[in-house]
């Protein structure tokens, strides 16, 4: 078996990787059979001298492969045709930007795995760089706050060490009492929490969130069923939420009444009920003065979100009145972050995190028949075709 780590040509590209050195070097060991190659990259977070440094071959050619692992959509010119991928296509909610790319994967014989598609038996997430978002979110909406109000000044996450570099830069700031809220349980709301319990910002329940008033600065985390209500009244779980979120609507609007910042964690289907929506914004009672919407569906679950933003300018202005992009310092515009790749701001960190993931849940089912499904629940497309799990996406691919 030859594993093939590609060099990620996505423009702007992302300096993240699947494996790091170390953990290469820990594959082999463990598997001493396998053949480990690495094409040659100048903009990878880890170089290729600290590969060549732990016996893993470097080369402009990997093409005699099996299978390649990369983290970005591949350009389709570069796609080899009867080989195996694992790489982030954003397609399985149907994003149009990525038809192509999906038609070509079934053109060109491929086994697609999606990273995204890669759960365990009950549907839960196995791998991802979503934590490693949520650090990053965090910090950079703080630092738009504090250049919306001029109250402080943080260096670009992208120029720091890492997460604890990011959490000693955080622990100075003196913040006023702002409320927060922080939307989503999963690893990036994970993430988020992290970054705000490591601040020492003090954790309140909704209830308190709601109704009470602080002196020093406190957030509250909140799921589906603390923003979303059945139209017909009815309280009923989690699960029927999942089911049928086409039976809900938004009540955000209780928490855009006290907050000050939003930090997006959540996960949002395409049927469930917009979050924030653009009503909410331009009401006179609404007080949220950021928005850092990591999950960066653009038109989607939050109206701000016009576009995504880059690392290099994180941040705009959103008039709501208008439904446009302003100046951030317009007297009152809401200042949106929406870096659509985040974990690109801490690339070492993200890359290690994802690569222990990676080694625990995918690596063992190459070895053992893949006796828990893990492939087979993740695989998109095979033979030309799509798998049963994915055959919802043939109108897409289609164009319909």
């Amino acid at each position: 078996m030859k594993f093939g780590i590609i060099r990620e040509r996505k423009n702007t590209p992302d300096r993240r990787v699947v494996f790091t050195p170390d953990e290469l070097a820990r594959l082999k060991q463990q598997h001493q059979g396998i053949v480990v190659k690495v094409e040659s990259s100048d903009i990878r977070a880890f170089s290729d001298e600290e590969y060549r440094n732990m016996n893993i071959q470097v080369t402009e050619d990997i093409g005699d492969c099996d299978l390649f692992f990369g983290v970005k959509e591949v350009p389709v010119d570069y796609l080899i045709p009867n080989k195996s991928y694992f790489f982030f296509s954003h397609t399985i909610k149907k994003q149009p930007h990525n038809r192509k790319l999906l038609q070509a994967l079934l053109a060109k014989n491929i086994d697609f795995y999606d990273h995204e598609t890669i759960v365990d038996a009950h549907n839960h997430r196995l791998i991802g760089f979503g934590k490693y978002a949520g650090f990053v979110g965090a910090y950079n909406s703080f630092r738009a706050f504090g250049i919306k109000f001029e109250l402080f000044k943080l260096p670009k996450a992208a120029t720091l060490s890492g997460k604890q570099d990011m959490i000693a830069h955080l622990k100075r700031l003196v913040l006023p009492p702002i409320k927060i809220v922080n939307t989503g349980t999963g690893k990036v709301g994970t993430g988020v929490k992290e970054i705000l319990d490591a601040m020492k910002i003090k954790e309140v329940s909704v209830e308190n969130y709601l109704t009470k008033n602080y002196t020093q600065a406190v957030y509250v985390q909140i799921d589906v069923l603390d923003y979303n209500v059945r139209k017909d009244g009815k309280v009923i779980d989690f699960n029927d939420f999942f089911q049928h979120p086409q039976e809900y609507v938004s009540n955000f609007e209780r928490f855009t009444k006290v907050s000050d910042i939003y930090i997006t964690g959540h996960f949002h289907s395409n049927e469930a009920p917009d979050i924030l929506t653009a009503e909410m914004l331009k009401s006179k009672d609404c007080k949220i003065k950021v928005v850092g919407d990591i999950s960066c569906d653009v038109n989607s679950s939050i109206a701000c979100t016009l576009r995504a933003s880059t690392i290099e300018e994180p941040i705009y202005g959103y008039l709501p009145i208008e439904n446009k992009e302003v100046d951030v310092f317009h007297p009152a515009a809401i200042v949106v972050m929406a870096v659509d790749n985040l974990p690109c701001e801490m690339p070492r960190d993200a890359s290690e995190g994802f690569g222990e993931m990676f080694m625990e849940h995918v690596i063992p089912a190459f070895f053992n028949g893949d006796k828990d499904g893990v492939l087979q629940r993740a695989k998109v497309t095979e033979n030309g075709k799509l798998t049963a799990r994915f055959s919802y996406l043939q109108e897409y691919v289609d164009g319909k």
